[in-house]
């Protein structure tokens, strides 16, 4: 049943990272600790891992279209690699509980912030 729900999710994630390019990791990470009962953070680093191919044939994909503003994407990530290190450690050193209302947080604050954008009149792309 577990190898079941790991191809749906990785199905539904990458249309997901597809269409919202979100990575997958929206997805990801609350079905691994809500149908397969992970623990938060091991949700999380799984979800890491999984993103990686999501990503890469996302960025393929869209470059092909000419949406992939490279050298901001290279200067992000490469500086998101601090913060990485930081926030796992940070994820091992407290508790499931907070991790799970940290996330539930975050996913509420950009919730809300999409559907502020939304409602705003529509502006001609950069």
């Amino acid at each position: 049943m577990n190898e079941i729900a790991a191809a749906i999710l990785g199905f539904a994630g990458g249309m997901v990272g597809g269409l919202l390019g979100v990575g997958g990791g929206v997805l990801f990470v609350p079905a691994l600790v809500i149908f397969m009962d992970e623990t938060q953070v091991r949700a999380e680093a799984t979800s890491l891992l999984a993103i990686v191919p999501v990503a890469i044939v996302a960025v393929w994909r869209q470059l092909g279209y000419g949406n992939v503003r490279v050298r901001d994407g290279l200067v992000i990530g490469a500086l998101s690699t601090i913060g990485v290190a930081i926030g796992v450690v940070t994820s091992n050193e407290i508790s499931q509980r907070a991790l799970e209302l940290i996330f539930a947080g975050l996913a509420l604050v950009i919730a809300a912030q999409l559907v502020i954008r939304a409602l705003r009149p529509a502006r001609e792309p950069r």
